[in-house]
């Protein structure tokens, strides 16, 4: 990786590598190497494949903030859906979620 992506993410900005040409080769040969497919969901048993509409990510398995050495590295990099992003990346999310509708349920 260059040295200016490098020190860019150690500065936090991350829009700066996910925008790169970079980034970008490097996630379209993630895709292609995972067939455009969900690797969490393959593992479990269902196929969900990337359109255009609704496009796979490339999931740093390390976190790109505290691995920068990792960020374009094969082994550390997944394709995955929008729905095992959130389940794998942002859990809170999905527990603030459940939350209100638990709370809206209960008070109809």
């Amino acid at each position: 990786m260059n040295k200016k992506l490098y020190n860019e993410i150690l500065k936090g900005n991350t829009h700066y590598f996910y925008t790169s040409r970079t980034w970008r080769r490097k996630r379209k040969l993630i895709i292609d190497r995972d067939k455009n497919e969900c690797q969490i969901c393959k593992r479990e048993g269902r196929v969900t494949v990337g359109t255009k509409e609704e496009p796979l990510i490339v999931h740093h398995i390390k976190e790109l903030k505290e691995h920068p050495e990792l960020a374009l590295m094969d082994i550390n990099l997944l394709t995955v859906c929008d729905s095992c992003h959130e389940v794998v990346c942002h859990p809170n999310r999905l527990e603030n979620i459940e939350r209100v509708k638990v709370m809206n349920e209960e008070r109809w």
